[in-house]
């Protein structure tokens, strides 16, 4: 399947894009033969500010982890000093990744999505395959149901009622339902309440660690022998490879977030000054409050104590600290609240991706997703994201099958991670070799390469089976199930794009060719029509690569069949 691009439309759709934004570098015709075109004027306006990006990373970061998954990282490593080494390490990941995340913006600034449309880029060939791949896993596995679950689990704690199986669904139903008709009816004050209640995860954060400072320094007299945990910080370090590696595992994902707003980057008015301000900035924010939260913990708690404390660290430090139930109940609302903030912050961001997705033609209806009628607010994306997750809160029973398909998505999202790494060595290469200029931010080649072996090691480590035996693991089944069925899931997609792509145009006797159709509110979209065997000299010597005629008298695309 050969497509024969126009060099005169790539420069008129391409070129036109430069001039909305100094920062970006020149965009050469081989780098740009394919994909969907630009927004240069984003349809979803511009209300994203420096606020809000530092806010969609922290709120999507910062969720439950730097409350619960203290204790487990603790365990998994044995030591005080090696658990607060990891937290730096996860640090030094997301910094290395994050500055991955730029330069594809500096290549890419008015392209929102973050992944699929980067990927789209970096794997121009086979044409839409890897975009496929990571739609098919994204669209079904990247959900908020566990962040929901957790909501509604803690206000029930909270006001002291009783938990339930169906009463926990139905809040938390309710609360995804809430989320997605704010974030639906109006983008800026939905990102109005993210960055409210991001604001209120920080505040806790900065309590929580003031108050350890205030431990330390033997100023609250319940906590005796404050600072015990810092003496022989090494002592215990474990030996033990699949509790290094899932301590890891865990470190990596609790810092997930930190590319949030580059999946609305073509809402931002001044996307790589802005986010490459602003992006780091919160990641660093980040790092200071979570070593600040877990030096707090272990000044306060006794190392066994957390070990041992499975998802309530945070609620034995306040327990250590205020005596009474008021307490208890205040850290029960606030970790309800970053839950919120969190589920907020990843609808916003994840409509953006979904609605990539079927800009690019990779889901039916592209027009449809491509939307942002009648609110300005893309919701196709939002009714799908909702639909899903609140299967996955209905559906699975609870304890291990809910676990199992909420970490589903974890071994795909690795794969992401390292094929964008690589792909960014790609279009390096193509851009070298069409003597591009340089642009507006450069990884150095170190930190790149820092971030491929982590990403690489992700990759490797959660097959390091546990010590007592394969079904020793985190869940009672096979340790390393997720993984496989991640993969299954990766290859399922292959075998729905070998289809779709090749096994019925063959049958069929057609090829796979692309439109434009362009939106009364500005949207953009590429449709697929499919081109008989028989016109198909005709119509790639008339047509560009996005299916615009480019010679008068011919037959338009319309004169195809989707």
């Amino acid at each position: 399947m050969t497509d024969t691009p126009s060099k005169q439309s790539v420069y008129s759709e391409e070129t036109i894009e430069q001039s909305f934004d100094d920062d970006e570098a020149s965009i050469t015709p081989s780098e740009e033969d394919t994909g969907v075109p630009t927004e240069t004027v984003s349809p979803l306006g511009y209300h994203v500010d420096w606020t809000s990006v530092i806010f969609l990373n922290v709120s999507r970061t910062i969720g439950i982890g730097v409350f619960t998954t203290p204790g487990t990282i603790l365990k998994g490593v044995g030591s005080v000093g090696l658990s607060l080494i990891y937290w730096v390490i996860g640090f030094l990941f997301s910094a290395a990744s994050l500055a991955i995340y730029l330069e594809y913006l500096s290549y890419y600034p008015k392209r929102s999505g973050a992944d699929i449309a980067y990927l789209e880029k970096a794997y121009p060939r086979p044409r839409l395959f890897v975009p496929a791949l990571y739609a098919f896993t994204f669209v079904f596995l990247s959900i908020s149901s566990s962040s929901a679950i957790v909501f509604a689990e803690y206000i029930f704690a909270a006001l002291g009622q009783e938990a339930s199986t169906w009463n926990v669904r139905g809040l938390a139903v309710g609360m995804s339902t809430f989320v997605t008709l704010v974030c639906m009816a109006n983008t800026k004050w939905s990102l109005r309440l993210s960055n409210w209640i991001g604001m209120i995860k920080v505040a806790t954060l900065v309590f929580i660690a003031v108050l350890g400072l205030i431990v330390l320094a033997g100023g609250i007299d319940r906590v005796e022998n404050p600072g015990a945990n810092f003496r022989n910080a090494f002592s215990g370090t474990s030996t033990n490879l699949n509790g290094l590696a899932n301590a890891l595992l865990k470190i990596r994902f609790a810092y997930v977030g930190y590319e949030n707003a580059f999946s609305v980057a073509n809402e931002v008015k001044n996307p790589v000054p802005t986010l490459k301000k602003f992006a780091p900035l919160s990641l660093g924010i980040v790092f200071i409050l979570y070593f600040m939260a877990n030096v707090a913990y272990f000044a306060t708690v006794p190392k066994e104590l957390i070990k041992e404390s499975h998802e309530l660290t945070a609620s034995l430090f306040f327990e250590a600290i205020f005596p009474n139930r008021e307490a208890v109940v205040a850290l029960q609302v606030l970790v309800a609240l970053s839950s919120l903030g969190s589920v907020f912050a990843s609808t916003i961001s994840a409509s953006r991706v979904v609605r990539e997705c079927g800009r690019q033609g990779l889901l039916p209806y592209p027009r449809l997703w491509a939307s942002t009628k009648p609110f300005g607010t893309p919701l196709a994306p939002y009714a799908l994201r909702w639909f899903i997750s609140c299967v996955i809160i209905i559906l699975p029973p609870p304890g291990d099958a809910f676990n199992f398909i909420v970490d589903l998505q974890y071994y795909p999202t690795a794969v992401w991670a390292l094929l964008l790494t690589v792909g960014l060595y790609r279009i390096r290469e193509r851009r070298h070799k069409a003597h591009a200029p340089s642009s507006a931010f450069r990884v150095w080649d170190s930190v790149a390469a820092f971030a491929l072996a982590i990403n690489i090691g992700i990759m490797i480590l959660p097959w390091v089976p546990p010590e007592g035996g394969i079904y020793e693991g985190d869940v009672s089944f096979f340790y390393a199930t997720y993984c496989i069925v991640g993969v299954v899931i990766i290859l399922l997609a292959a075998f729905l794009y070998w289809i779709w792509f090749s096994y019925l145009p063959k049958r069929g006797q057609y090829r796979i060719r692309q439109v434009v159709d362009k939106l009364s509110d500005g949207a953009q979209a590429l449709r697929t029509v499919r081109v008989p065997l028989h016109a198909l000299a005709e119509w790639d010597a008339t047509h560009d690569v996005h299916g615009q005629l480019i010679s008068p008298n011919t037959t338009s695309p319309e004169d195809y069949h989707d």
